[in-house]
């Protein structure tokens, strides 16, 4: 094969996205897996999972104008509620234990 023949053959792989050189069967694996299109840009994988984040925000949102009962969350906030009731909740600002050593 002449040089010539072998640059129009260069440059017909390059043109057509083919290997410039030829390869095994293993490097052809990385040649096709490097061609894809990457996983995050393909639209039946990120169309496949639901969007948790806007469905969380959503959910919070409803839950806070009471047109949605989350009971786990409701369940948590109720043990915060008895928690400060025990006396157990944070105290004010100033009323710390810092604060009630200096007085």
């Amino acid at each position: 094969m002449s040089n010539n023949a072998k640059a129009i053959a260069r440059l017909s792989a390059r043109i057509f996205g083919e290997v410039l050189r030829p390869t095994t069967d293993k490097s052809m694996k990385v040649v096709r897996l490097m061609s894809e299109k990457p996983k995050h840009l393909d639209k039946e994988i990120t169309d496949y999972y639901p969007r948790h984040r806007e469905i969380s925000w959503i959910m919070s949102k409803l839950r806070f104008h009471g047109l949605f009962r989350d009971e786990h969350l409701d369940f948590k906030d109720e043990m915060k509620r008895l928690g400060v009731l025990r006396g157990k909740g944070k105290p004010k600002k100033g009323e710390g234990k810092r604060a009630s050593k200096r007085k």
